[in-house]
């Protein structure tokens, strides 16, 4: 009822991880870009008197509970049940449970997956909305998708057929998802939080920051060679373990441990994060594959230029906020640029900053998200409406 009079719908975000993000007492928890990105839009919502829900995992949090205006539902332990029956008990029948007690009017998930078609089912029968957001390229192409068993993959393609409504972050995204799946998508910007006033190149005392999951994808091992090439600089990596990729972890660790002029961090919580971004000359990302790094967006905030292989929008090459490469010894080149020549430190730092104020102000990039949600409502509304 509250919703209907405030003629606002009240939207479900369903990120398993998410409270690592949501709250800080749980920030160990390993996240991601996509649980970001969920989190920040779910705030930003709730600041604007929109009923917010969110389904989590069970940590040992209160159900019910409510962070910065967002009430959570848990859904099931992670590590609960039986290896292959638990997909049905309790991990499928507990959250179906917990997106029936949140209710919602729209329900929103992102990152291909079984989650996409038990949600869009969920909301089928329920005769809810449903809106999905891509959160990497690999999820717009069925040739790259990051999901392990088969029948994962064919809920995503349910789901992602069944989608009222489909995000994705780029041009390139959006014509992927297109022809790849034959799906139409509205292209939205991230979102990113406010950064303190960023430090002058003389107060930073991190000359390389690298900040990502570690998986095999990101190759860390580049930054290694890196830092190997140029032991003037001080490099520093933050990155926690993925499910199954403890053995990584290790590895990276062990490794970094050998190089004198690394520093490895290990898993970082995000509230903490930014005061790395802060200190840090340049941003080097090293991943092979990526949506639109939240961490691209952290570095500019802060007035770090950003050296990278991957170059979203090309944002770096038009808007010279760091430098696009190809190579590792391009990498290097820029990277040393950057960490030692300060006019060219100050000019890209200058350029990222401006960028991120024209580009990334919240009222700017929540926009679209509140005018597609606003329409998935209305038809709903008009059509359940009773006549006068």
């Amino acid at each position: 009822m509250t919703a209907a009079v405030q003629n606002v719908p009240r939207i479900c975000f369903v990120g398993l991880k998410n409270l690592g993000l949501l709250a800080p007492e749980y920030g160990r928890l390993g996240t991601g870009g996509a649980e970001l990105q969920q989190t920040l839009l779910a705030r930003a919502l709730a600041r604007r008197g929109f009923p917010v829900s969110m389904v989590v995992a069970d940590y040992g949090q209160s159900d019910g509970a409510v962070w910065n205006g967002v009430q959570t539902y848990k859904a099931f332990r992670p590590e609960q049940g039986i290896p292959v029956l638990r997909f049905i008990h309790p991990r499928w029948t507990g959250l179906w449970s917990a997106l029936a007690r949140a209710d919602a009017d729209i329900y929103y998930t992102s990152c291909a997956g079984a989650l996409v078609g038990q949600v869009a089912l969920f909301a089928r029968l329920r005769a809810r909305q449903f809106v999905f957001w891509a959160a990497s390229d690999t999820d717009c192409d069925p040739r790259a998708l990051l999901i392990r068993y088969w029948r994962d993959r064919h809920l995503y393609r349910y789901g992602l057929r069944r989608a009222n409504l489909v995000f994705t972050q780029s041009a390139q995204q959006q014509q992927a998802m297109a022809r790849n799946f034959g799906r139409e998508s509205r292209v939205v910007e991230s979102l990113i939080e406010p950064a303190a006033s960023p430090r002058p190149f003389s107060e930073r005392d991190i000359d390389v920051l690298w900040v990502a999951n570690l998986r095999p994808l990101k190759r860390p091992e580049v930054l290694f060679q890196l830092a190997r090439q140029l032991p003037q600089l001080s490099f520093h990596m933050i990155g926690g373990p993925m499910t199954g990729g403890e053995a990584l972890f290790r590895a990276v660790a062990a490794e970094a441990a050998t190089i004198a002029n690394v520093t490895f961090h290990g898993a970082v919580p995000y509230h903490a994060v930014g005061g790395f971004f802060s200190r840090a000359r340049v941003f080097a990302n090293t991943s092979s594959i990526e949506g639109f790094p939240n961490t691209y967006l952290q570095a500019w905030a802060n007035g770090v230029p950003v050296v990278a292989f991957i170059d979203p929008q090309g944002l770096l090459s038009r808007l010279s906020l760091g430098q696009a490469v190809n190579e590792t010894s391009e990498m290097t080149q820029a990277v040393a640029r950057f960490a030692r020549d300060l006019p060219a430190w100050e000019e890209a730092s200058r350029r990222s900053r401006k960028y991120m104020d024209d580009a990334h102000n919240e009222s700017r990039v929540l926009g679209p998200y509140l005018e597609a949600l606003r329409e998935l409502w209305v038809p709903r509304r008009a059509a359940t409406a009773q006549p006068g």
